[in-house]
């Protein structure tokens, strides 16, 4: 089995602006910093003023599995499985997987 940093290093990260034209984002209002990462304007964020919010699911407090798996797992299933049945979801994750840094699993480590 590949350890996280073998398979963090395996993967092949898409452009920001690839991931922003998905999410109808155009180039211009993105501010990128490198090529994977980027804030949008303010200027179109306050364009989307008056359209209809989407729907927010959080998920939290859940005990992982004895094979690790846990809200960072559960919320990019989620987010993978959304986008397969069609729908136009994206994922935010804070703090994801503080315990590969110490060698073990769980933030508390």
């Amino acid at each position: 089995m590949a350890s996280d940093i073998e398979i963090a290093r395996a993967a092949n990260m898409k452009p920001i602006q690839e991931i922003g034209m998905k999410l109808d984002i155009p180039e211009e209002a993105l501010l990128p910093y490198g090529r994977t990462k980027a804030k949008i304007s303010a200027d179109f964020l306050q364009g989307l003023n008056g359209r209809s919010n989407g729907k927010l699911i959080l998920v939290t407090a859940i005990n992982p599995t004895p094979a690790g798996e846990g809200k960072t797992t559960t919320t990019v299933g989620l987010g993978d499985g959304l986008n397969r049945i069609g729908k136009n979801a994206m994922i935010c994750l804070r703090e994801p997987s503080l315990g590969p840094c110490f060698g073990m699993k769980g933030g508390a480590a």
